[in-house]
């Protein structure tokens, strides 16, 4: 007999079998050795006491034995079977590959940047000297921008697909089996390279081809359907499906698109900064404790305010996590943010932003939207005075409208300078953000300080563009074979959805060939 039942435990008597065994049983009112095992199903943090517990969702086998599931795939060998180009090795086309050889095909992946051991190289470069290659960077290269983003997987897209398969993909080419039960699973920037370079060796192996240093240049139609590709402007690579997982940084693939009149929409995406507190501040807060327990993860915020008609929420909330220099082109400036997998870095970080909507960026131009995001970050370069030096702003003074008269300490590698962030942010974008801080800090104790450093830009949370697509199979409404597929597409945000995209968009490539 299995019975499923809620258990709630202290932090320092999570990962104890026999505590949580014994309270079992008391729950139960069963005898301990009736109990033949369990396996946790979910596992959460509840802080809205005082007392911070853990709320652990247990199976118990009862009087029969306990087998320990792991489910794992063994991919065929499609070395001989028809071809399917996928553009692009981030999540959405690592993923939309693996199900392309679970279906019987052979992906022919085509990467415009670097393996991750190579990238690292680059990573260091702007880090260190501000020196960005400008296709291979924390965006662009294997594993995509998932790869040093941390590697949160928490999503709400199970109506769009199976998340646990994607999950359990992660777990079998690497990843801790904590992943299937936190409800906030996280992987980390650390691990998530070899976990990628796993996903590749299984392709490899299955027969797939994986090719860097990779760039395509052009889409081959005929006749309104699709027929292959150019990469590096010289050779063509043939096949009757394209699946388009470029990712939302990829501004020549939009301009591409549009020359060749194949149809793009403009579409929303959201503008704003990366704020930073010491992570000492939102673990007091919200575990209501001068100093955090040692069996406590750092503390993580979700935050949502209304200002007039325009929402301002974070998003990408990495708990000792570090500020990284996302930017994919000479002369702009993006922030983004990670966590390493123990996230015990001493600060907190998250992006903050404001919705930009269509009718703010006037004109009937399709890549309006995209030229609006590339302004904002080449206007945040000038205001860092280069370098790769950002913009930053305590948040109090942002709030007062008052230059900093020096900056807190932060993870930012390339280096801040103090300016006024209204020199780079629309006006609507500042102005709401100053309408929400102060609220977040009533929410939050201790958010609201001027020991928080604004940063600019973050300005790559969503893609500006939209790359339509049948509801039904996933293809372009013009080109019969291509495939919009994820971030890029606009269809997707994060490592999760942007998999599971990449999933749906194979098995439609299977009922199209």
């Amino acid at each position: 007999m299995q019975k499923d039942i809620e258990i709630k435990l202290l932090p320092e008597e999570v990962g104890h079998d026999d505590t949580l065994k014994k309270l079992l049983s008391i729950a139960l009112n069963t005898d301990p050795k009736r109990i033949q095992g369990f396996k946790i199903l979910k596992r959460s943090i509840d802080a809205r006491s005082k007392q911070v517990i853990y709320r652990v969702q247990v199976r118990a086998f009862i009087d029969e034995p306990f087998l320990a599931e792991k489910p794992v795939i063994n991919y065929q060998n499609v070395s001989n079977c028809k071809h399917v180009i996928i553009v692009g090795a981030g999540p959405a086309g690592l993923f939309a590959a693996l199900q392309c050889v679970e279906n019987g095909f052979k992906p022919i992946i085509l990467e415009r940047g670097k393996d991750v051991k190579q990238r690292r190289r680059d990573l260091a470069a702007i880090n260190k000297n501000g020196i960005v290659n400008t296709e291979s960077n924390y965006c662009y290269g294997e594993g995509g921008a998932g790869t040093y983003s941390d590697g949160k997987l928490y999503t709400r897209s199970n109506k769009r697909g199976d998340i646990n398969k994607v999950l359990e993909a992660f777990v079998q080419h690497g990843a801790t089996e904590d992943i299937l039960v936190d409800a906030r699973p996280h992987i980390g920037t650390n691990k998530l390279p070899q976990i990628i370079t796993a996903i590749r060796e299984t392709l490899l192996n299955a027969g797939a081809e994986v090719r860097f240093d990779q760039k395509m240049t052009d889409i081959l139609v005929e006749f309104g359907k699709v027929k292959g590709v150019v990469v590096n402007g010289e050779e063509k690579i043939m096949a009757d499906a394209v699946i388009l997982a470029t990712g939302h940084s990829a501004r020549d693939v939009y301009e591409l698109l549009h020359k060749k009149n194949i149809l793009i929409e403009p579409k929303p995406f959201a503008l704003g900064v990366r704020i930073e507190h010491p992570q000492a501040i939102i673990d007091a807060a919200q575990y209501h404790c001068p100093v955090r327990s040692e069996f406590l993860p750092p503390a993580y915020y979700s935050l949502v305010e209304q200002v007039g008609s325009r929402g301002v929420f974070s998003f990408c909330m990495c708990p000792g996590g570090i500020i990284a220099p996302c930017a994919t082109h000479e002369n702009e400036i993006v922030v983004n943010g990670w966590s390493p997998s123990k996230r015990n870095n001493p600060f907190a970080n998250s992006g903050t932003v404001v919705q930009v909507t269509l009718d703010d960026v006037k004109g009937d131009h399709p890549l309006r939207m995209m030229h609006f995001q590339a302004a904002i970050e080449q206007q945040a370069f000038a205001l860092g005075g280069g370098n790769l030096v950002a913009p930053g702003q305590r948040m109090v003074d942002f709030v007062e409208k008052r230059l900093s008269v020096d900056l807190p300490k932060n993870s930012y590698l390339p280096g801040t300078k103090s300016a006024l962030l209204d020199e780079t942010l629309p006006a609507f974008v500042a102005e709401s953000l100053r309408g929400a801080l102060p609220h977040f800090g009533k929410k939050i104790r201790g958010y609201y300080t001027n020991e928080a450093i604004l940063v600019g830009v973050e300005s790559r949370s969503s893609s500006p563009v939209r790359i339509p697509r049948d509801k039904e199979s996933y293809q372009h409404p013009q080109v019969a074979g291509l495939f919009p597929c994820a971030e890029g597409a606009g269809y997707a945000g994060g490592i999760v959805s942007a998999a599971i995209d990449g999933i749906n968009c194979a098995n439609a490539v299977k009922k199209f060939l």
